[in-house]
């Protein structure tokens, strides 16, 4: 029978937003409950175990992990992406601006400007420090208030209500005052306990310092920053340590993919390589061929995991009205006529058995004909591996905002029907 339950909670994946305020964060903390849970890593550049076991990679903000028992050819993948639209820092940050000492930004994906004004903002990400001859990875997290993009009084607006933010002048964060310039990049390295001048490269974002939460009078509701798509990321890590103790019909997988806010077109995104070479390096381990990866992925299955878009109380006009989402309604399984989700009749019946065999309920989302329709991982997923793909998700408000909204109770009920939906009987 396939698992219905995992340990996914809500207080436990506001624990684990809290660690993860970038996707090398994301990475480093799905890896540390891998190997506590007899996961070892691997190297891409070096062989692999012929053994079935436990295992993983990492590939800069992107993971893999799978775990070999009694599974049989084809492969059961939940997929998710571990970015979040924010604010990042670019290559010439220090600028002074009227006396202030100013911290040059610019938006990552999709990110709704105004709900990162007026917030006291930390700094996560990786830097490239030189050692000896020879670069290494130095993930740093600053958990300090030191950056705040600030609103423009009401007083000095045309418009009264507030501002049009320009991208390129308005997201800049003040640290400082005085007339000369500081080095910003002397202070994250300072914080990260390296030489600045060793520093070679960065990807350095911002982050709301501001705890997630359990809210709302009867605490069912959750906020966070980055549940697009981190909520799926702790949901599909709980669903995958639930299955892999199961052995099913097929090897599960859990694939986590950085970039998906700015395209998935990049060395470690969900257009390159990453997912397929190790697919075929899993089978080609245990004596497979070309003719057995080939085979295994036509007997796989995907579920694209992303956030859904819960029908908005104060915009219900906003949505399509045949088709409402609730929070705490269970997960959501979303179709696009134009493909803009991967989700096809075989995959939409592969999900809904899964949500059934969890007894879960489960939602099915349209988005309004009439409007733009964001996309996902999953169909570059298919596209790339030729998996059948689908694309499902757990309800929220306020996607891309700086602080997110969802249903406590969605949390262990997207979790358990993924968690089935990788153990197929």
């Amino acid at each position: 029978m396939p698992v219905s339950t995992t340990s996914a909670t809500a207080a436990g994946m506001c624990a684990f937003i809290d660690a993860s305020p970038s996707p090398f964060h994301v990475c480093r903390t799905i890896a540390a409950e891998l190997e506590a849970r007899g996961f070892t890593r691997l190297a891409e550049a070096a062989a692999w175990p012929a053994a079935p076991g436990r295992y993983y990679v990492v590939r800069g903000g992107s993971l893999v992990a799978w775990g070999e028992g009694a599974g049989g050819a084809g492969f059961r993948v939940v997929g998710a992406h571990t970015d979040s639209p924010n604010l990042r820092v670019k290559q010439h940050p220090d600028l002074v601006v009227a006396g202030w000492q100013v911290v040059g930004l610019e938006p990552y994906g999709g990110v709704l400007l105004n709900s990162w004004l007026d917030r006291d903002l930390g700094i996560s990400g990786r830097l490239s420090v030189r050692a000896g001859d020879a670069v290494r990875e130095h993930v740093v997290r600053v958990d300090e208030p030191i950056l705040r993009v600030p609103q423009l009084a009401i007083h000095l607006s045309e418009e009264r209500r507030g501002v049009t933010l320009d991208p390129q002048r308005h997201v800049n964060a003040v640290w400082g005052v005085g007339a000369e310039p500081r080095s910003f990049l002397e202070f994250v390295a300072e914080r990260a306990q390296v030489r600045a001048g060793d520093v070679l490269g960065w990807e350095l974002m911002t982050h709301d310092l501001a705890p997630s939460r359990i809210i709302g009078r009867d605490g069912d509701l959750v906020s966070a920053p980055r549940l697009d798509n981190q909520g799926t990321c702790y949901a599909g890590l709980h669903a995958f340590l639930a299955a892999v103790d199961e052995p099913g019909a097929a090897v599960p997988v859990l694939a986590v993919f950085d970039h998906e806010e700015v395209g998935s077109q990049s060395d470690r995104g969900a257009q390159s390589d990453l997912l397929p070479a190790v697919l075929e390096r899993v089978v080609l381990a245990r004596g497979g061929g070309r003719a057995e990866f080939l085979a295994a992925l036509a007997d796989s299955v995907c579920a694209s995991g992303d956030m859904a878009h819960a029908t908005h109380p104060n915009y219900p006009e906003r949505h399509e009205p045949a088709h409402r989402i609730e929070v705490n309604g269970g997960p959501v399984l979303k179709v696009n006529q134009n493909l803009r989700y991967a989700t096809d009749a075989s995959g939409a019946g592969a999900f809904a058995l899964a949500c059934a065999q969890a007894g879960v309920p489960l939602q099915r989302y349209v988005h309004r004909a009439d409007l733009p329709c964001g996309s996902t991982i999953g169909p570059m997923t298919a596209a790339r591996t030729g998996i059948s793909t689908v694309d499902v998700g757990a309800p929220q408000l306020a996607m891309h905002s700086a602080r997110e909204l969802m249903g406590a109770a969605d949390v262990p009920t997207y979790a358990s029907a993924l968690a089935a939906f990788l153990t197929p009987a």
